[in-house]
């Protein structure tokens, strides 16, 4: 309960879950609002926001409500943002547990692959992933999880090590547990706090990721995305500029959202603050 207070006495935490529960709200009643699919023709091309009380964000290049795509572009990227850290978080912790509690050769190997993953960024290799694997939505998904992992590993690895060699964990030894036992039972739910604030970091790149590789066309181009709607008006971008804007802006306030909430929960769960 008081890490509940504190976070709820941050007004910025405070207004990032609320832009985040908005969010998740367009991708739960997109359904409901918007019955047909968000692809298929609804109008005239590039009708402009506001002038038809039908198409109120108006309409694509080829003739598409933007509304529709935007409220379904949240479930898309809510999913791939939601699978994907939890894929790089489970990784993270797994590589991380094991270099943090066992050290030595194990920690010198595990490393090393992590600083390969991390010889080039992100997004290169991101790229290089959908080339080889196509680039359906499940795939995707998957990749970006997979170039995220590093980072998550390297902050459980710090707190693995830092936590090892403790007094709770030496009696742990002393009465016989097993590693493995240690490692979950013990130093995983002491370390957990710092990686679960992080993963908010983790799922805001990925959103960026996904709407990074749609722009440029090689995301699945059948789902209603953000980026997939971005890119589809750069070809109108000094004309119809607002095809472009406004999926814009939705990926900008869910990118702050979650990083509000993920600055919240850091105040919340920081052992630091918790005599306050």
């Amino acid at each position: 309960m008081d890490a509940v207070r504190r976070y709820f006495r941050s007004p910025a935490a405070v207004a990032g879950l609320v832009l985040l529960i908005i969010v998740i709200g367009m991708a739960v009643s997109a359904g409901w609002l918007y019955p047909r699919d968000p692809l298929a023709l609804a109008g005239r091309p590039l009708i402009w926001p506001f002038s038809n009380p039908r198409f109120l964000l108006g309409t694509d290049n080829s003739g598409r409500d933007i509304a529709a795509q935007i409220f379904y572009g949240a479930r898309i990227s809510l999913l791939i943002g939601g699978v994907a850290t939890v894929i790089a978080i489970l990784i993270g912790v797994l590589v991380g547990a094991f270099s943090g509690y066992y050290g030595g050769w194990v920690d010198t190997v595990l490393m090393r692959i992590t600083e390969a993953f991390q010889t080039l960024p992100n997004f290169v290799l991101l790229l290089v992933l959908v080339a080889v694997f196509g680039s359906t939505l499940t795939t995707v998904t998957i990749a970006v999880g997979v170039v995220s992992w590093p980072a998550p590993a390297r902050l459980t690895r710090a707190e693995f090590m830092s936590l090892r060699n403790r007094e709770f964990v030496q009696a742990g030894r002393t009465l016989g547990m097993k590693d493995i036992q240690l490692m979950l039972g013990e130093i995983l739910p002491n370390a957990l706090p710092p990686v679960i604030v992080y993963a908010s970091v983790v799922m805001a790149v990925a959103i960026l990721l996904e709407s990074a590789l749609a722009f440029l066309r090689l995301s699945d181009p059948n789902v209603a995305s953000w980026g997939n709607l971005i890119g589809l008006g750069r070809d109108v971008l000094r004309v119809q500029w607002y095809v472009s804007a406004i999926p814009g802006i939705a990926i900008l306030v869910t990118v702050l959202a979650v990083s509000l909430v993920g600055q919240g929960l850091n105040d919340a769960l920081n052992p630091r603050l918790k005599g306050r």
